[in-house]
């Protein structure tokens, strides 16, 4: 693993961090409109590298190799899609919305929160890892740039995440050193998902495609499953449709202008 790999892991990650820390710069509970706004924008980002960074390389990877273009990203992309969807069933959790999920448990509220955030990186992670895979075989279908700029769009979007799984925990009353630790250990699991999944593509390079499906499928279930109905919760506002907007683009222009 080179040194350029170790970055591009650890980007995200990072993105968590910084977000988590706001928790001592904001006031004790987050504007419900700003909170709304940063879903949908990391829905957007979501779905942007789902599609630039993920699905469209295992098409192309799919048709380099001489297979049926699609059955790799389909089936990759189902089975994605099934994997979180089995996570999210037998995982006790809690949505930002109160909702609790998964199987029964007497986990405190702070770590319900926690782990349906750490739910979500899983696959972000398992993105970011798979795409620097590609690079280290030598795959042309990506680049070391349109790694990094899928790196560099999950950070972007783990920021707002890490802000808004810190500052309801704090307003739950736990301190802010403890609220930021959790905030950060969520994103954990990120370099932790990529390391397995670069280990797994190199010990069996033609899975690639199907990984990189199965990535695009695991966040798009993310983006169905919990943040588009958080962000679309009540009282309705259009503000997060806009963030949905924005994300989308911002991710898209990183991937086109890098890839």
């Amino acid at each position: 693993m080179n040194q350029n790999m170790i970055i591009g892991i650890l980007i995200p990650f990072a993105g968590t961090t910084l977000g988590s820390a706001m928790v001592f710069f904001m006031r004790k509970e987050m504007n419900e409109k700003l909170q709304k706004a940063l879903l949908g924008f990391a829905s957007g980002v979501m779905v942007a590298a789902s599609v630039w960074s993920l699905l469209i390389p295992a098409i192309d990877m799919a048709e380099e190799n001489g297979s049926i273009a699609w059955i790799p990203a389909a089936a990759g992309f189902l089975l994605g899609m099934g994997f979180l969807l089995l996570l999210d069933t037998v995982t006790p959790h809690m949505h930002l919305t109160g909702d609790e999920e998964g199987i029964k448990s007497n986990f405190k509220k702070s770590t319900m929160l926690v782990l349906a955030v750490t739910l979500h990186n899983i696959p972000e992670g398992m993105a970011v890892g798979v795409t620097f895979a590609g690079v280290a075989t030598g795959n042309t279908m990506i680049s070391i740039a349109g790694a990094f700029a899928l790196s560099i769009g999950i950070a972007i979007q783990n920021f707002p995440e890490g802000a808004i799984i810190s500052m309801p925990l704090r307003s739950e009353g736990a301190s802010k050193s403890k609220a930021f630790l959790y905030g950060t250990l969520s994103g954990i699991v990120e370099p932790i998902a990529a390391v397995i999944t670069i280990l797994l593509t190199s010990l069996v390079v033609p899975i690639l495609p199907y990984l990189l499906a199965f990535a695009a499928g695991a966040m798009i279930y993310v983006v169905v499953e919990e943040l588009i109905p958080e962000a679309q919760a009540e009282p309705h506002t259009n503000i997060s449709t806009i963030g949905v907007a924005v994300g989308f683009t911002l991710m898209m222009i990183l991937d086109v202008a890098l890839g």
